[in-house]
């Protein structure tokens, strides 16, 4: 066997060793601090003139071996231990046998009464016990000689009580360890929740968003279908205008189905959401809250479909929005460019000006964060990414690809 896998393994078995394994080792340590305890007496301290534990058949090194090994069980029967333990004592001392560490199996099961309890329940039975205890051993000690070895009775008392309080305390501090534990599961829960419902509601929103315009989209072919009904016989150059104009609102209408396929709304009489034409709006506003806001904008060679339109509005709005709130006057820079194939967003901000907030600034805004979510939330239904980080010379920046064409939601 190779010997240096044995201290791993030691390791290992320790670390998986069940409950009862350290209640045996206390065990037996307890049984054998007793019973060296007993079997010399009165060479230190002053101690009563007591007969041998070897008298009556032994029967006090009997007495202190029960009363240790009895902590074997101590987790699962507190009470009984404890009153065997306790038991054990008043027979112990009523019979004039040497005092001593006999009664540490006692201090040690009203330590685990109290530990283990239900907290008052377990408090009284310890409190009554005890007072039963202190009196029996006052009445075994009342003719007590020489009368300094009183102090052993009084050592008993104190130290059962000091076992109890000691007990509690740790009971408490493990039932506030717990509810705090359980503080915060429910805390996590509540946060996934609110995570998962505000990802449904911007769905929603979105779906309530591109159904006005879809509807309006729908609404102008079937017109438009109409007249080609009506003139395609008698003036052919109109049908024909009145065909290209379906084929061109129902390719846009497409789009922003596709991008919201599966999603369900409830018709609220929403008007449709503000694009990316109100920038400007948007900008006067954030002045107003104190920010510097330049607009750079490539206008795009064909229209925009209106769900990525609005979509890259609310990706300004929000980020906007964060930088009032986590930083406040600075100056922002947005830049829209329109692709072929994508419009691709990006606003940045140079972080905070007052020297008491840098220690805040642009860490408060983790990526993470719900209005972040929201802005991702977005991005992938319309199939595109976005990405917020903080800057390496200070700031925050979040970059936006929105694809114009159709493509299949992000997981």
């Amino acid at each position: 066997m190779d010997l240096r896998v044995m201290p791993e393994r030691l390791r290992t078995w320790f670390a998986r060793r069940p409950v009862w394994f350290a209640d045996v080792l206390l065990a037996l340590f307890v049984t054998v601090i007793q019973v060296q305890s007993v079997s010399k007496y009165g060479t230190v301290l002053p101690e009563p003139i007591a007969r041998p534990a070897s008298d009556f058949g032994y029967a006090g090194y009997g007495l202190v071996v029960l009363s240790g090994l009895a902590i074997v069980v101590r987790r699962r029967w507190p009470v009984a231990v404890f009153a065997v333990t306790g038991a054990a004592s008043l027979v112990y001392f009523g019979l004039g046998f040497p005092d001593r560490m006999s009664c540490l199996g006692l201090f040690v099961a009203l330590y685990t009464l109290a530990a283990y309890g239900d907290g008052r329940r377990s408090l009284l039975i310890a409190g009554t016990g005890t007072t039963v205890l202190a009196v029996g051993w006052l009445v075994a000690g009342a003719d007590i000689q020489p009368v300094e070895a009183m102090g052993w009775v009084l050592f008993r008392i104190g130290a059962s009580v000091v076992s109890i309080t000691l007990g509690e305390s740790v009971r408490s501090r493990r039932v506030i360890a717990a509810d705090a534990q359980r503080r915060a599961e429910m805390a996590e829960r509540s946060r996934e929740e609110e995570t998962r419902a505000r990802v449904d509601a911007e769905r929603l929103r979105i779906a309530r968003e591109v159904h006005d315009t879809v509807a309006h989209a729908i609404a102008i072919i079937n017109v438009q279908a109409s007249v080609t009904a009506h003139v395609l016989d008698k003036r052919p150059a109109q049908a024909r205008d009145a065909l290209r104009a379906i084929e061109q609102t129902s390719s846009r209408a497409l789009h922003e189905m596709r991008a919201v396929l599966g999603v369900l709304r409830e018709d609220d009489g929403r008007e449709p959401s503000p694009g990316l034409e109100q920038l400007p709006a948007l900008a006067d506003k954030a002045r107003e809250a104190g920010l510097e806001v330049s607009i750079e904008q490539t206008p795009a060679a064909a229209p925009v479909p209106s769900a990525v339109n609005s979509a890259a509005y609310r990706i300004v709005q929000e980020s906007i929005t964060n930088v009032i709130r986590h930083v406040g006057p600075t100056r922002v820079a947005v830049t829209i460019e329109a692709a072929s194939d994508a419009l691709r967003i990006r606003v940045a901000d140079e972080g905070t000006r007052d020297p008491v907030l840098v220690t805040v600034g642009a860490g408060g805004r983790s990526s993470g964060g719900r209005g972040i979510v929201g802005m991702r939330e977005r991005c992938q239904l319309l199939g595109g990414e976005l990405h917020a980080t903080a800057r390496p010379d200070g700031g925050f920046e979040v970059v936006a690809r929105l694809p114009l064409a159709p493509v299949a939601p992000r997981p």
